[in-house]
């Protein structure tokens, strides 16, 4: 038997759009769900040193929602280098400032640390209402395992 391993041509030919919609969805298993996509770990040709991930369009991040008490337990920090400049900033108060920050960090989070975890996350598209630009790429609906039952 020999293993195939995708070069990163054969990567590009094959990639697919997908749309979420974040409205009532957990932060985490949202994130989780979207880094799989991104990395390409739901498909069979996936190759660890090659970005053969989709492109994830991810709608309404102003409705993603938090348990617990994690609205006000949760922080973001920034530090612009200079002595004393150290900002920390609550998901509420972040999720309220911009909307897509949350979601961006997180899916950020549990990409690789890396130039290939950089590129794969160039490929996360995230919109705080429910338009997007992307509709000419004819993107698929993702379901995530938290997704919510609709009407």
């Amino acid at each position: 038997m020999r293993t195939n391993s995708v070069k990163a041509s054969d990567a590009l030919a094959s990639r697919q759009w997908w749309v979420v919609d974040a409205s009532e969805v957990p932060l985490g298993r949202l994130a989780s769900t979207i880094a799989t996509v991104l990395r390409g770990k739901h498909k069979p040709s996936y190759t660890p040193h090659v970005d053969t991930g989709d492109f994830v369009v991810v709608i309404n991040a102003e409705k993603v929602k938090v348990t617990g008490n994690k609205a006000d337990a949760l922080k973001y920090y920034r530090h612009s280098g200079y002595p004393g400049s150290m900002r920390e900033e609550s998901f509420r108060h972040a999720i309220a400032r911009k909307p897509e920050m949350p979601v961006e960090m997180a899916v950020k989070g549990m990409l690789p640390k890396n130039v290939l975890g950089r590129q794969m996350l160039s490929k996360l598209k995230v919109y705080s209402g429910a338009e997007h630009p992307h509709q000419a790429q004819k993107p698929q609906v993702l379901t995530t395992p938290a997704t919510p039952a609709r009407a």
